[in-house]
């Protein structure tokens, strides 16, 4: 066999460059990708056919490239020397120590990474930021490398991921674009055509959008932001709404018609999560204070505030419903991932209204058909509480059996096809049922007999 024409490495096997390299193997058969990571656990996963992640259809995208021009390692040091193309694509939590504490990004991962590179990279390597990180950490990076390779470092490329959990494949295979940012000189030009290149196996040209550095690394921020704050902007009239009368999803259909607004995230809810949203959204606010625009972080701060209120306010609810006590009460938990189709927990709403309700005593019966028990415990461990009033069920209707009440907490396809006649029949009286997704037919459900309520819904 000849030799690959390019080989790629990424350091990081995580949600985001697990499924972008395998797709890039997947749709390149000519390229060798190897992805790193120091985590052995995590590789071993991805070498297995119990991948450390779930989202549909990836681990046939996996299997079809394993072994063949798709790699998983924890030799870093070989893969990186070898690349043409290396990926960073580590986590940048936000940070819980020191300056910007909850709200800056910790870039640690990303600096270890940039001095390795620079220890181990050929200087005619291209170097592409696939992390989530904040505008001008390119330049971070350059001046690490730079400081090793002299003036002929790395040309170092801004590629920010644009992937929604749940749909990632659908994402990676066919995007509404792929952004690509580079310096304005002709190395920077070329090192973007290479990369260009890569993606244009599959993606059109005309979807391969190309910007400076650090409009594209500007770009990520913005756009998560832009979508939590459709879903703060509903969230808040769903609070009208429940206070006069009105339908939320009545609503949010009549002004989604509007084809200067659009339908796109305008579906109420408990509140939004996962890992990117409330990270980058903190982020951007403490840049903007950063650059003293105390004004634009205020107007971003608030999205969060928004849904850390639209969680409480729930929380709030189930505990009125439940005549404002809830000690010793049995509480049916369905879903437990921030959204369905994947095993995510980070952030989930499930997690915060289920500590709101651990401490008012509530016993929690909780099914999820993806996320693990030894997760959700971890997840609802808070400082000195311990879960000991959980209950991890293996089905729905295990979860539902002499339940005061039963509260969804994610979308999950399967739960809309519940007997919910049975589910009654099962619970004590009277029996309360809270749609947190507003995926059940609440009028119908009321005819069963319970007391159902939605969000934003009389």
């Amino acid at each position: 066999m000849s030799e690959p024409k390019l080989k790629i490495c990424c350091v990081g096997a995580g949600y985001v460059g697990g499924p972008t390299m395998a797709m890039i193997a997947y749709k390149c058969p000519e390229i060798e990708v190897i992805v790193v990571d120091n985590d052995a656990d995590r590789i071993a996963a991805w070498n297995s056919d119990a991948l450390p992640i779930f989202e549909p259809g990836l681990a046939e995208v996996v299997e079809t490239c394993l072994g063949r021009n798709l790699f998983f390692s924890t030799d870093r040091d070989t893969a990186v020397r070898g690349a043409h193309v290396i990926f960073i694509a580590v986590s940048t939590p936000t940070k819980t120590y020191g300056v910007g504490a909850g709200r800056a990004a910790d870039l640690s991962y990303v600096e270890s990474c940039a001095r390795h590179i620079a220890e181990f990279a050929s200087p005619e390597a291209i170097v592409v930021e696939k992390s989530t990180v904040p505008v001008r950490t390119a330049q971070a990076v350059q001046n690490i490398l730079e400081a090793s390779q002299g003036s002929n470092a790395q040309q170092i490329l801004s590629n920010p991921e644009f992937l929604a959990e749940g749909s990632a494949v659908r994402d990676l295979e066919e995007p509404d674009r792929v952004l690509i940012g580079g310096d304005s000189s002709p190395e920077g030009a070329r090192a973007i055509e290479v990369l260009a290149d890569v993606y244009a196996h599959w993606v059109p040209r005309e979807k391969i959008v190309t910007t400076n550095l650090w409009s594209s690394e500007l770009s990520k921020l913005t756009a998560n932001a832009f979508l939590a704050q459709r879903i703060s902007s509903i969230n808040s009239i769903s609070a009208l709404c429940e206070a006069t009368g009105a339908d939320i999803d009545e609503i949010a259909r009549a002004i989604g018609l509007d084809s200067r607004i659009g339908p796109a995230f305008l579906k109420s809810s408990v509140g939004f999560g996962g890992s990117c949203f409330q990270k980058d959204i903190l982020n951007l606010v403490y840049l903007c204070q950063h650059f003293g625009l105390d004004e634009v972080a205020a107007y971003w701060d608030q999205v969060v505030k928004l849904n850390d209120y639209q969680k409480r306010r729930f929380s709030k609810r189930i505990l009125e419903l439940l005549f404002n006590s809830a000690a010793g009460k049995r509480i049916a938990v369905l879903g437990f991932a921030f959204k369905k189709d994947t095993s995510d927990t980070r952030e989930s709403p499930a997690i915060y209204v289920c500590r709101d309700l651990l401490r008012e005593h509530a016993q929690l019966a909780i099914y999820d058909p993806r996320v693990s028990e030894a997760r959700i415990r971890e997840d609802l461990r808070d400082g000195e509480e311990d879960t000991e009033g959980v209950e991890i069920c293996g089905d729905p209707y295990a979860a539902a059996a002499d339940a005061h009440a039963l509260v969804v907490l994610t979308e999950w396809d399967e739960f809309r096809a519940l007997d919910f006649e049975r589910i009654y029949d099962a619970m004590l009286k009277p029996a309360l049922l809270l749609d947190g997704r507003n995926i059940l037919d609440l009028a119908a459900l009321r005819k069963i007999g319970f007391r159902a309520e939605g969000i934003g819904k009389s």
